[in-house]
C-alpha cells in the first residue's frame, strides 16, 4: 500500500489571514470571538462569532491578494478563503516548481453549506426584483465543488475533483478521500481541505434556532466558545478554509519534498440515530475513533494528543469526552486533549481541515494548543484537557476528530515522519 504524507499546508481563519499568523495567535491562547460585523443582529438573540479579520492589520487577510475586484464579486467568500488557503499550501509544497504531471494531481475540498450568503442574497433578489434581476455567477460562485473547481482551473490540476458535504466532518473527509486517491493510485497528490463561510442573516437565525449557538457572552465575545466548561452554552460560528497537500511518499522523497508527518489512519462511521445529536453512549464516536487506531496500525500508548470536535455545546462536549475515555482506557493518563474551537470557533465544515493543520503543526513543533476558557470542568475526568494555555509535550501521534449533523462522524490519524518505517 503506498504511504502517504503531508508536504504543504495553508490556512485562512479568525486568528490569521495565513497559517504563520495563526498559529502564532492560537498557541498565545487568543480568541477570534467579537461582535458580528456583517449583517445587522439586533433582532437576533446571537450577536458574536468568529469572523476572518479583514485589512484591519497585519495578521489579516487581504482578499485582493488572491482576486481581482471585479471576480470578487462573482464568488462567495468560502471560495475565497479556500483558493487562498490551498494556494497558500500549493506554495508551501512547491509541488508547482517540479517537474509534475497535472493529470496525475487532484483537489477535494469539503464544505458543510458553501454559499449560503449567496443564496440568501440571490434569495431576496429575485423576491424584490424578479427572476431576470438574478446574476449568471449565482450558481458558479455559490457551488461547494467549485472550490475544487477553481483551484483545478488555476493550476492546470487535472487529476480527481471532488467535494464532500457531511456537516461538521466535511473537512475531514475530505482528507480521508484525497489519502484514499492516492492510496489507490488514482492520484500522486491531491490538494485537501474544507472552506466554509455562514455567517449571514439565514446561518445565525438557522442554527440558533437548532438551539446549537452560544447567546450568554454578547457582551463578552472572547469569553463564549468554553468546551468541557459548565457555562458553555453552545458554539461560537466561526469561517475560513484549511488545505493540505497529500502526497505520496515516494513521489515526495523524489523531488525532495519537505514532510511535516505522515497520514496514518482513518476512521469513519454513523450514528443512525438523530438529525442533529449524538447517542448519549457516543457509539458512533468511539468506533471511529476505534477503526482509526486500528487502520493507523499505532499502538494505543503511541497517541499523545487529541484534537477534539469539542464544539462547546451542552451535550455533545461530554459525549464525545466519554467517547474518548472509552476508546484510550489505557493511555488515558498520558494523553492531552483539547479543542481549538475554543479560540477560533465552529467552521463548520471547514473545522476538520483546519484542525488536523493544528494536529500537525503539533507534531512538528511539540506544542499543544490550549482549550481556552475552561475555568470550571463540568464532568470528572483523568484526560488532560490542556485548559487556558498551550504547553509543550513531545508529540509523535495525533488523532483529530470532527462530527456532524446527521451523525456522520471522522477522525484522522496523523504520525511523525520516520522514512525507516
Amino acid at each position: 500500500m503506498r504511504r502517504v504524507v503531508v508536504s504543504g499546508m495553508g490556512a485562512v481563519t479568525p486568528l490569521g489571514g495565513d497559517l504563520d499568523s495563526t498559529w502564532k495567535n492560537l498557541i498565545a491562547n487568543k480568541s477570534g470571538a467579537n461582535l458580528i460585523t456583517k449583517f445587522d443582529t439586533n433582532d437576533f438573540q446571537t450577536k458574536i462569532s468568529c469572523e476572518v479579520p479583514i485589512n484591519s492589520d497585519d495578521d489579516s487577510f487581504d482578499p485582493s491578494d488572491w482576486f481581482l475586484s471585479k471576480d470578487l464579486r462573482k464568488v462567495d467568500d468560502f471560495i475565497v478563503f479556500g483558493v487562498a488557503a490551498a494556494e497558500m499550501a500549493i506554495k508551501d509544497s512547491f509541488i508547482v516548481n517540479s517537474n509534475y504531471n497535472p493529470d496525475r494531481i487532484g483537489v477535494g475540498v469539503g464544505s458543510g453549506v458553501g454559499g449560503l450568503p449567496s443564496i440568501e442574497k440571490a434569495s431576496l433578489t429575485l423576491a424584490e426584483k424578479g427572476p431576470k434581476r438574478v446574476s449568471p455567477f449565482f450558481i458558479p460562485g455559490a457551488l461547494i465543488n467549485l472550490v475544487a473547481g477553481q483551484i483545478s482551473i488555476r493550476n492546470n490540476f487535472k487529476g480527481p475533483n471532488l467535494a464532500s458535504v457531511t456537516a461538521c466532518s466535511s473537512g475531514t473527509h475530505s482528507i480521508c478521500e484525497g489519502a484514499e486517491m492516492i492510496k489507490r493510485n488514482k492520484a500522486d497528490v491531491m490538494i485537501v481541505g474544507g472552506a466554509e463561510s455562514a455567517i449571514c442573516p439565514v446561518g445565525i437565525a438557522g442554527f440558533a434556532a437548532c438551539k446549537a449557538l452560544s447567546s450568554n457572552f454578547n457582551d463578552e465575545p472572547t469569553r463564549a466558545s468554553r468546551p468541557y466548561d459548565k457555562l458553555r452554552d453552545g458554539f461560537v460560528m466561526g469561517e475560513g478554509a484549511g488545505f493540505l497537500v497529500l502526497e505520496d511518499l515516494e513521489h515526495a522523497l523524489s523531488r525532495n519534498a519537505k514532510i511535516y508527518a505522515e497520514f496514518s489512519g482513518y476512521g469513519v462511521s454513523g450514528d443512525a440515530h438523530h438529525i442533529t445529536s449524538p447517542s448519549d453512549d457516543g457509539d458512533g464516536a468511539y468506533r471511529s475513533m476505534l477503526m482509526a487506531i486500528e487502520d493507523s496500525d499505532h499502538a494505543i500508548d503511541d497517541f499523545s494528543y487529541i484534537n477534539a470536535h469539542g464544539t462547546s455545546t451542552p451535550k455533545g462536549d461530554e459525549i464525545e469526552l466519554k467517547a474518548v475515555e472509552k476508546a484510550f482506557e489505557n493511555n488515558i493518563n498520558n494523553i492531552s486533549m483539547s479543542s481549538t474551537k475554543s479560540s477560533i470557533g465552529h467552521l463548520l465544515g471547514a473545522a476538520g481541515a483546519v484542525e488536523a493543520i493544528f494536529s500537525i503543526l503539533a507534531i512538528k513543533n511539540n506544542i499543544i494548543p490550549a482549550t481556552i476558557n475552561l475555568d470550571d470542568l463540568s464532568i470528572d475526568t483523568k484526560l488532560d484537557l490542556v485548559p487556558h494555555n498551550s504547553k509543550e509535550k513531545k508529540v509523535d501521534v495525533v488523532l483529530s476528530n470532527s462530527f456532524g449533523f446527521g451523525g456522520t462522524n471522522a477522525s484522522v490519524v496523523f504520525s511523525k515522519f520516520d522514512e525507516n518505517k
